[in-house]
Formats: structure tokens, C-alpha cells, sequence
């Protein structure tokens, strides 16, 4: 009779997930732009972006980059075409699919770049995921063995009482020498009030910034004109580079459909590690640090309302990096 198969990690659940999505939707992406590459409106802004440098000095024509933006694009699907159905492999336990997931997870994020830089570094993330414990043990077919759990003392029989050992006196027959106290305590294995902190900051932050996004979404949606003309006086470049009204509100909503997407990434990672995750306490140190290091560029272009959210990504990953923390999941696993 074989051994029953250990049960699949949440972990490899949640990133197989996270990759076929997320490579679906680079996929749908890149074939968007494909056929944006025929238009009038991005000949034209391939050959403003050559005429002035850094793009004069590559010594390339226009059909020259429109037909490397074809080939990176393509690539790009194929990539997560591949990618999309050896997630699926993955969750079937193949170790094969998760070897070839990791060589695509490089020229996916590469050229991702091209076509959504965001997206195609949440697959390439989720890829590295598979990497990790639990995941890690589930391939190779390792079950970690549970502590047991000792079982209780009998009672002890009443004894008739000895007379305490005297200072300098040999010890007698049934007497047992004086207990000394032990010179350290066995710590509760609690959750450090670091990680709660942490975790707490992530959902509150998160939790704004979704409402503050989804609020600026539907004001743009009612009233996109403002934005608009705002956009358009801060640069005025943007009508002789053929962009028009459409494709910059289509970009807007873009944007902010992939930072509420990340916010909401943020949130899931927060119950894990919560739940004492080593791996999703990992991805939320990227992922704030992330935030964190595009809240300070915010900062310094002018955007002073970051401020708030550079200092919570900043005393999230300070507070998940504390050298308490990392011995409570080390435990775990």
C-alpha cells in the first residue's frame, strides 16, 4: 500500500494562481499593443523619440524599433502562453513545471517590461515562490514529522517526608539535592507584537489606498475633462505625439486598476503572514519595500501626499525584519 501524498501548500495553491492570471493577462496585454504598433499615432511617436536623444544616438529607423517592439512583445506572450499551462502542471505536483517555470521567469520579466512591467513581475514573484517552504518539501515528497506533544506525568505517590539537606552534611538515603533555579525560561511561542504591528499597518494603508484609488476612478470617470486639461498643460507635447483623450484616460485606468491590484496583493500577503507564512512575510518585505522606494520618488517629484504611505511601507518592512520575528517563523517551519 503506498503512503498517502502530503497535502498541497496554500503557498503552491496561491501561486500557481497568481500565474496563470497574471500570464493570461500579459498575454491579452501584448496582443493589445501588437496592434496598437499599426496605428499612425505610434509611428509617429517612435520617430519624435528618435529624432531627439537618447534615441538619435542608437542609429536605428522607425520600422526598425517597431519590429524589435513586434519581436519583444511576442516573445512576452509566448513566455506566458508557456507559462499560463505549466502553472497548471504545477499544481499536479510536476517538478519539471516548476524547473521550467523558473527559467521563464527571467525573460518574462524582462520583457514584460515592454508590455507591463507589474504584471509579469507578479508571475515571475509567484514563480520564485515555488522555491520556498512549504512548496519546496511538497515537490520533493518530505513530510516534516509533527512535534509530539508529551504526554502528562502520573501523579506522584505521597513519600514520607526527608529532611532537607544541611548545609555541609553528606546526602542521606532518599534525599535529593537543593534545586537551583534555572538560568533561563522556555519563551512562549507567541506571535511577536512586531508582526502584528506590521500586518495591522499593511490593511490599514492598503485599505486606503484602495478607497482613496477607486475614488479617483470614479471622479475621472464622471468628470475626465480637468484631468485632461491638466495633463495636456503640463506637457504640451502630448497632441503632437499623437496621444489622444482616449488613450491617456485608458492609460489612467490602467494605472490605477494595477495599483489596486497590488494594494489588494498587499492585503492577502498580511493574512498570511499573520497566519505565520514564512514565504508571504518574504513577498510582503518586497512588496513594501517597493512602496516604499515609489512613495519616495512620489515625495521627491512633489507628490507630498506619499509621505504617509513611505513612512508605513518603511515601518512595515522594519517591523518584520526584527530579529525576533525571523526565529517565530523559523519555529514554524
Amino acid at each position: 500500500m503506498s503512503e498517502p501524498s502530503p497535502a498541497r501548500p496554500r503557498q503552491v495553491t496561491l501561486a500557481a494562481w497568481l500565474i496563470m492570471v497574471g500570464s493570461v493577462i500579459v498575454v491579452a496585454m501584448v496582443f493589445d499593443q501588437v496592434a496598437g504598433l499599426h496605428t499612425l499615432e505610434t509611428r509617429e511617436s517612435v520617430e519624435k523619440f528618435l529624432a531627439e536623444p537618447p534615441g538619435a544616438d542608437l542609429g536605428i529607423g522607425t520600422d526598425t524599433v517597431l519590429t524589435l517592439l513586434r519581436t519583444v512583445a511576442m516573445v512576452a506572450a509566448g513566455c506566458a502562453t508557456a507559462a499560463a499551462i505549466l502553472g497548471y502542471h504545477v499544481l499536479r505536483r510536476s517538478r519539471s513545471a516548476r524547473m521550467a517555470l523558473s527559467v521563464l521567469a527571467v525573460p518574462l520579466f524582462l520583457t514584460g517590461m515592454v508590455t507591463g512591467g507589474f504584471v509579469s513581475s507578479v508571475v515571475a514573484a509567484s514563480a520564485a515562490m515555488l522555491w520556498l517552504q512549504p512548496a519546496r518539501d511538497w515537490f520533493d515528497g518530505i513530510t516534516r514529522p509533527s512535534v509530539p506533544v508529551p504526554a502528562p506525568a502520573p501523579p506522584a505517590q505521597p513519600a514520607q517526608p526527608v529532611p532537607p539537606v544541611q548545609p555541609g552534611q553528606p546526602l542521606q538515603p532518599g534525599q535529593q539535592p537543593p534545586a537551583w533555579p534555572a538560568p533561563y525560561a522556555a519563551a512562549p511561542a507567541t506571535r511577536p507584537t512586531a508582526v502584528v504591528w506590521a500586518c495591522v499597518l499593511t490593511w490599514v494603508f492598503s485599505s486606503i489606498a484602495i478607497l482613496g484609488l477607486v475614488a479617483a476612478a470614479v471622479a475621472l470617470a464622471l468628470e475626465p475633462q480637468p484631468l485632461l486639461d491638466r495633463a495636456r498643460e503640463q506637457n504640451p507635447e502630448l497632441t503632437t505625439q499623437g496621444v489622444t483623450d482616449d488613450l491617456l484616460l485608458g492609460v489612467t485606468f490602467a494605472m490605477v486598476g494595477a495599483l489596486v491590484l497590488w494594494c489588494l496583493s498587499a492585503i492577502v500577503l498580511a493574512v498570511f503572514t499573520f497566519r505565520r507564512a514564512e514565504w508571504a512575510r518574504i513577498m510582503l518585505v518586497i512588496c513594501a519595500a517597493t512602496a516604499a522606494a515609489l512613495s519616495l520618488a512620489g515625495v521627491v517629484l512633489g507628490a507630498f501626499l506619499l509621505v504617509a504611505s513611505l513612512i508605513g511601507a518603511s515601518a512595515a518592512v522594519a517591523l518584520l525584519i526584527r530579529p525576533e520575528v525571523r526565529p517565530w517563523f523559523a519555529r514554524q517551519r
